[in-house]
């Protein structure tokens, strides 16, 4: 039968969020997971760049419990589009992607990052790296032909290229992403340091193990889950910072690093163990990195500006798509180190990296190691902690949370709201709503969600989530208690006008 990619979308309520689609696992039927998988290969194929019976294409996943599921579903679209599937297993979302991209071949992703369990997503990968919003667009238009009785087995079919088997590709995998990093990075770089290994849930536990104890760390390996838990990095959970602080304090590490589920977004402590903001790890490996350009999302520390450590800042909407965009145009105005970063964490390298020491391709799409290993270098070069590497920044402070289980509309109530044609306009209703907890309106923007800039330099900013149904309210202030404060007040001001 012949479905429109947009008509499944609003039927079954899986569409695409920041970066890939998502829903709940409920609504990720065989049948939805399927067509948007013909979806994304059919769309390769009017490229021309797929052919047929000769294009491998590289599929990994997370450690949801439905993710193999999942991915026995994309296996079979793949296969009955004639094309190849690799199975290579359970990985960190950055390293199916660079293998990828080093094997000039499609990949795809079944992961729902840093939302809960009962919530899934897959990510598309073309060739040369993750899919735009454009091409998005274009995905949504198409109209597929899918079978009128589609069956899976309720024990997984092999549907796998039987060349390799699946440890083996995986292995395969990983050791090319390791490699990645060992090229780089000196011989026994952390000799010295001793780290704490938050491993929950992770898909990329093992590979952050080895990475770091071959750079010659002492690494302790703490809190491993059988059971999936959702680290959201711009919205760490009190435990978990609790966690982590008692760990430092028992331990005495440099560090404690982890990542979200699927390896891109990630949470990195100072010596007191204290987490660093995603958008403060962003600043401090771009200067590790020696970039001149930067792009960054709108939501992220305005130290990045302030600090005048680049030639060049750009802001973005939220999602890596905007972020992959915008580096590949600032790659083509001539920019040589050219990264970008999240709040979340997530860090992208546009341009090929050189150094003393080596060189670092490419990999334009959230990573979470390379701005971890990088912090440590810094840390390692200028004979400095974490916290005081920190304490050289421009002091801005920023504060996100979230407000769950928040529907679409009621997301649109608020926004409307406060989607104003004039800072006069503007500062009425926020007067209204928010009292005298800011200062007078100088500027305000609507690149994501509404974005306030106050006189004192305070900055307020709400936004709906392009994951799930979830709504975020940032702050920005001069000191953290005060930006504590803030987002106190802007989570109180939101439920009141939802409920």
């Amino acid at each position: 039968m012949l479905i429109s990619i947009e008509e499944l979308m609003k039927k079954s309520d899986v569409k695409f969020g920041t970066s890939g689609i998502r829903g709940l696992v409920k609504n990720m039927t065989d049948f939805v997971c399927y067509t948007y998988t013909i979806g994304f290969l059919k769309y390769l194929e009017d490229k021309n760049e797929i052919k047929k019976n000769k294009t491998k294409i590289a599929i990994a996943g997370d450690l949801r419990p439905s993710t193999d599921r999942i991915m026995t579903i994309v296996a079979k679209a793949v296969t009955d589009m004639n094309y190849i599937p690799l199975n290579c297993g359970k990985l960190p979302t950055p390293a199916i992607t660079y293998y990828g991209i080093e094997n000039n071949i499609p990949s795809i992703m079944v992961t729902g990052s840093h939302i809960p369990e009962d919530r899934n997503g897959i990510k598309f990968n073309k060739p040369d790296g993750e899919i735009l919003k454009d091409d998005e667009q274009l995905i949504l238009k198409l109209i597929v032909n899918i079978p009128d009785n589609l069956f899976i087995e309720e024990k997984y079919i092999n549907l796998f290229d039987n060349s390799f088997s699946e440890s083996s590709i995986q292995s395969h995998v990983e050791n090319i992403y390791i490699k990645r990093y060992l090229d780089f990075f000196p011989e026994n770089s952390f000799n010295e340091k001793s780290i704490g290994l938050y491993e929950h849930s992770s898909v990329t536990r093992d590979l952050m193990y080895k990475i770091l104890s071959s750079l010659g760390a002492k690494v302790t390996k703490l809190g491993y889950s059988d059971i999936f838990i959702p680290i959201d990095t711009e919205a760490v959970r009190e435990i978990d910072v609790k966690l982590i602080k008692n760990w430092i304090l028992e331990n005495e590490f440099d560090t404690i690093v982890s990542t979200d589920g699927d390896g891109d977004r990630p949470l990195i402590s100072d010596e007191n163990g204290k987490l660093l903001r995603g958008d403060i790890s962003g600043i401090l490996c771009a200067k590790y990195l020696q970039a001149d350009s930067v792009s960054v999302s709108v939501n992220c520390n305005t130290a990045v500006e302030k600090g005048n450590f680049f030639k060049n800042v750009k802001k973005t909407k939220i999602g890596s798509p905007y972020i992959v965009k915008s580096i590949l145009e600032e790659i083509n105005k001539g920019f040589k180190t050219v990264v970008g970063y999240e709040a979340n964490g997530g860090f992208f390298i546009g341009s090929e990296i050189n150094s003393n020491n080596g060189i670092l391709n490419p990999l334009p799409t959230r990573d979470a190691i390379i701005s971890q290993l990088c912090i440590l270098m810094l840390s390692r070069e200028q004979k400095k902690s974490i916290s005081q590497l920190v304490l050289e920044l421009p002091q801005r402070f920023t504060l996100s949370s979230v407000i769950k289980n928040i529907q679409p509309e009621q997301s649109r109530k608020i926004i409307n709201l406060f989607s104003k044609d004039d800072v006069k306009e503007l500062s009425k209703i926020t007067k209204e709503y928010f009292g005298n907890n800011f200062g007078k309106i100088i500027a305000f923007d609507r690149i994501d969600g509404i974005r306030i800039i106050f006189d004192d330099s305070q900055i307020l900013h709400i936004r709906a989530s392009g994951n799930a149904p979830e709504f975020r309210c940032y702050n920005e202030a001069a000191n953290e208690k005060q930006a504590k404060e803030l987002n106190n007040i802007c989570l109180e001001v939101i439920r009141k006008i939802i409920y």
